[in-house]
């Protein structure tokens, strides 16, 4: 096993500086955890990082199946897939726009305008597992770095080096906008932010409608 995972090193490498570069270009992702990270608490906001990951796996695991190349090349279902993301963005970009001035004290600043640990997974999830740009990206990816004769072990190496990069990067994002003194600094302007980050997630939904 060690000499075959040498023989793919290079690969993985080329690999995990893909995915990272791809991990930190502004998107959906990056929008949303911004937002959670800024309006609601540090673990909401790594709980959220939690839910993108997982829908980095929902990818990972369809590609490995051959099910993505079947997806890429079938365009009622790609068509199907732009929708339900472009209309998931457009529907929690609108809720973002919504949002109302919230009055916090410093102390119950960590308690207060919430959500729950599901809802901040979902969040996460859902933004990723529905952005048909993050599919081709795989599915481009994995076309490249895969081939008949990679081991399957390979391919499993392959998806847990992407959700890692994935958690750490996200978690990492989480992490430093979350504490405190940041999320204090933004209580005055939290609806301003939900609403401009909300306005951003709109215009990428309305993007991807017009790639529809």
């Amino acid at each position: 096993m060690e000499p075959v995972l040498f023989d793919y090193l290079p690969s993985l490498l080329s690999m995990a500086g893909l995915v990272m570069i791809s991990l930190i270009s502004p998107g959906p992702d990056f929008a949303i955890v911004v937002k959670n990270s800024l309006v609601y608490s540090r673990k909401t906001a790594l709980l959220t990082a939690f839910g993108i990951a997982l829908g980095i796996l929902v990818h990972v695991a369809y590609i490995l199946l051959g099910l993505g190349f079947v997806i890429a090349q079938t365009p009622w279902l790609l068509f199907s897939i732009k929708c339900l993301g472009a209309g998931y963005l457009l529907y929690i970009g609108f809720k973002g726009l919504r949002a109302k001035k919230v009055t916090q004290t410093m102390g119950s600043i960590h308690h207060k305008h919430d959500i729950s640990p599901l809802s901040a997974i979902r969040a996460g999830f859902l933004t990723n597992a529905l952005n048909p740009k993050c599919m081709l990206f795989f599915v481009s990816l994995f076309s490249v770095v895969i081939d008949p004769n990679t081991p399957f072990a390979i391919m499993l190496i392959y998806g847990a080096v992407i959700f890692l990069e994935t958690l750490f990067w996200f978690g990492f994002v989480a992490f430093c906008l979350s504490g405190k003194s940041t999320r204090e600094k933004f209580n005055a302007v939290g609806h301003w932010v939900e609403r401009v980050t909300g306005g951003l997630l709109m215009a990428l939904g309305v993007r991807l409608f017009c790639m529809v």
